[in-house]
């Protein structure tokens, strides 16, 4: 092994020093451009004193098993047990509830931030190991597009746009006059990218797309969402009232006549209706600039000028994730296509839209796709899903059947739940009612590196390993890179690899050479690098063999010749490129989804307001955003130096609502709404939009369930676990109203 061997995280690639079996430092890879606070918390990430370095098993778990008390989760000692034993236990548990209650009891849980690495992606681990047990309760989604994964599919054939593809930067650099971001471009969010990645160069995008004249409008109740260097105008709404933003600019578009007929007629349908929409016809309501002013509470000259900018130049449209994670969520992203279908532009060179450049780093560089391996998934024959924010409702309503998605979901009676990989107390919704859930459930079994909140909430806890002590492929189909990641330290204590670990299970529950394949690590890394050389090859690129990648550590995938430009096939062949909609076209207004009569989402793009806004908030309520944190992954990092002082994590407030509460910057205080409540030290901001507070969503959960109050810190204490709609079902956090007040020691 190299001095200082290379490998990756999903906040950068990074070179490792090693002495005596410890990681004592990480540095970013020369020129990738990552964060280097971020990177140098390695060594504190892997030796930390909150890591699980035994298996463990519950006290009263252990004394009475299944017929345990639930709710000393979190509250009864967890005993020291061997390795032997715990796999013993877990197996038996297994197979016990198998043969009482069914598959669909198990409920298999995973999140696939755990790791870069694609192998050892403890998501594909999860599954395929409950795949070969013979099925399983899954996840449909996720927490970070969920609205968009469904609702895309139905206007523009799949999700690609979301997940894969966008328009490219050198187009944007080169061709776009205007760039429009909804939910804004905040530079925090390009430290990240889903499985690595070699370049983070965002910020010279942004720099050299305003050098050759790109214009940028940021719309965001935080001016800290307009990235350095833009230059950016600011508009400033209420939050969630960005559908109404674009439907009256689609009206202004409609009513100049500067709708590209030509482009709707070929390439969309559904176009009438949702003119007829926009007009009023139904209601008596236009939707025009006006009416979209007075409910996003911002001057309508600003949107007049908006209006003006748009309508001249070569424009491009984007959405950051966040604006989906609301409710009706996914109403603005299908209101951004229909904008900039009645624009023409999309297909062109830095024109029409894409979503997700304020969301993660790499999203629009040159790279190519299908070159990282995945490692094969199993089907889950005996199983069933639900959709990924519904975990609640699941646990508190078994039997109940939910419309998603044109159909009806039925929560199944879960017995047990096991989770690798993930942190159901950082991602989820209104915490205190997860904890209250939480007890349900016989038996929950979790695969984890840390004592976080789910580990600690536990009956039987399995110690993994983190990514720096075993051996992997990883990369992103965003960055011109995959990377061989070898194994830099030993493993802490005794912790094992999800892999070793499902496959001494599926050796108790006899399922191995299903799981395993007869492979073992290295067995399956050459062969999943065998399927990269092979795609590679459909691409008339050569990949190196796996010992010249393991040797040289990382492979410079060739870039294509091209920038992306999205859907430029289809704009110059709507025929031989149909979409993957009934229509073959983009769907303006979808019959499919009228067809499934929900109340909540109609067949078209609409302004449907939410339950929590401040458009009728009572007075005193604040509008709270959730977001990603500026040093965080998540919940990841959180127990390294980058978290600070140990005071409260921050919440922004505006000037104006920090003095008519009497607060000043500094102060600790109580966040809280009618789910509970957390302890915020006061940021005063004057980039934050009156009436609009915002918190990260890093911090730990500690929770106390008889206060209601999460001393931690974490922000989903106080979010509703509401769905974005009966389309989507997925994550709402974006809408909550909270109030804050000056704590009382």
């Amino acid at each position: 092994m190299a001095a200082r061997p290379v490998s990756l995280c999903h906040w950068g690639a990074f070179e490792a020093e090693v002495e005596n079996g410890r990681l004592i430092a990480a540095r970013p890879w020369p020129g990738g451009g990552a964060d280097a606070a971020m990177i140098g918390a390695w060594p504190q990430l892997v030796h930390s004193d909150r890591r699980v370095v035994r298996p463990h098993v519950r006290e009263g778990w252990l004394k009475h098993r299944h017929r345990s008390d639930g709710s000393a989760r979190g509250s009864d000692a967890m005993i020291p047990v061997g390795w032997d034993e715990a796999l013993d236990l877990v197996a038996a548990e297994l197979e016990r509830v198998r043969e009482m209650h069914g598959l669909p009891s198990l409920f298999a849980g995973s999140y696939g931030w755990s790791s870069a690495g694609r192998f050892h992606h403890a998501r594909s681990q999860v599954r395929r190991f409950f795949g070969a047990f013979g099925g399983f309760c899954d996840q449909i989604g996720n927490y970070s597009w969920g609205a968009a994964h469904v609702l895309l599919p139905h206007v523009l054939g799949d999700h690609d746009a979301v997940a894969s593809a966008a328009t490219g930067w050198d187009s944007i650099i080169g061709n776009t006059d205007t760039l429009v971001a909804f939910g804004g471009l905040n530079p925090k969010n390009w430290h990240v990218t889903s499985g690595g990645a070699g370049f983070h160069h965002m910020p010279d995008h942004i720099r050299a797309a305003r050098d050759r004249g790109t214009r940028f409008v940021v719309v965001s109740p935080l001016d800290d969402d307009i990235p350095t260097g833009s230059d950016a105008d600011w508009i400033a709404p209420r939050p969630g009232s960005d559908t109404a933003i674009l439907l009256g600019l689609c009206h202004a578009m409609l009513e100049r006549g500067r709708a590209d007929e030509a482009f709707l007629a070929r390439h969309c349908s559904g176009t009438e209706t949702f003119f007829a929409y926009l007009r009023g016809d139904a209601d008596g309501r236009p939707k025009d600039l006006a009416w979209a002013a007075d409910l996003a509470d911002v001057p309508l000259e600003t949107l007049n000028l908006l209006a003006d900018r748009i309508a001249k130049g070569r424009v491009m449209l984007t959405a950051a994730w966040s604006l989906q994670r609301a409710e009706h969520g996914e109403q603005p992203y299908w209101a951004l296509i229909a904008l900039a279908a009645m624009l023409g532009q999309i297909g062109l060179p830095g024109g029409g839209f894409s979503f997700g450049y304020g969301s993660m780093n790499a999203v629009g560089e040159r790279a190519r796709r299908d070159l990282v391996p995945e490692l094969p998934k199993l089907d889950n024959p005996g199983g069933t899903a639900i959709p990924v924010a519904r975990i609640a409702d699941m646990l508190e309503f078994p039997g109940r059947t939910i419309a998603f998605n044109g159909r009806a979901v039925t929560y199944p009676d879960t017995k047990l739940i096991y989770w690798a990989g993930g942190n159901p107390y950082h991602h989820a919704q209104d915490l205190f009612r997860l904890e209250r859930l939480w007890a349900r459930p016989e038996t929950i079994i979790v695969n984890e590196q840390f004592w976080t909140a789910t580990a600690r909430r536990a009956d039987i806890v399995l110690p993994a390993t983190t990514s720096a002590e075993r051996s992997d492929i990883g990369g992103s189909s965003r960055d011109p890179h995959v990377f061989y990641m070898p194994r830099l330290v030993p493993p802490v204590g005794q912790a094992r690899d999800d892999f070793a670990i499902f496959s001494d299970l599926a050796a108790r529950v006899e399922c191995e050479a299903v799981f395993t394949e007869d492979r073992t690590e290295e067995d399956w890394l050459r062969h999943l690098w065998a399927g990269t050389q092979q795609a590679a090859g459909a691409q008339d690129i050569a990949a190196p063999d796996f010992d010249t990648l393991v040797a040289e550590n990382v492979w410079r995938v060739p870039q294509p010749e091209r920038p992306e430009v999205y859907l430029e096939d289809f704009r110059n062949d709507p025929d031989g490129h149909a979409l993957k909609t009934p229509s073959g076209r983009i769907e303006l207004a979808s019959e499919r989804i009228a067809s499934f009569g929900y109340d909540d989402m109609p067949g078209h793009p609409a302004w449907l307001a939410q339950q929590e806004w401040l458009g009728t908030a009572p007075e005193g309520a604040l509008a709270l955003l959730t977001r990603q944190p500026a040093r965080f992954l998540h919940s990841q990092l959180a127990q390294t130096r980058l978290a600070g002082t140990g005071a409260p994590p921050a919440v922004l407030m505006s000037p104006a609502d920090a003095t008519a509460r009497g607060l000043a910057d500094g102060d600790e205080v109580r966040v809280s709404s009618p789910r509970g409540a957390c302890l915020a030290t006061l940021a005063v901001s004057e980039g934050c939009r009156p009436g609009v507070v915002a918190m990260e969503t890093g911090p730990w959960f500690v929770g106390d369930a008889d206060g209601g109050l999460d001393s931690g810190g974490n922000p989903n204490a106080v979010t509703a676990d509401r769905p974005t709609s009966q389309l989507a079902q997925a994550c709402a956090a974006q809408s909550c109203l909270v109030r804050i007040e000056a704590t009382v020691r």
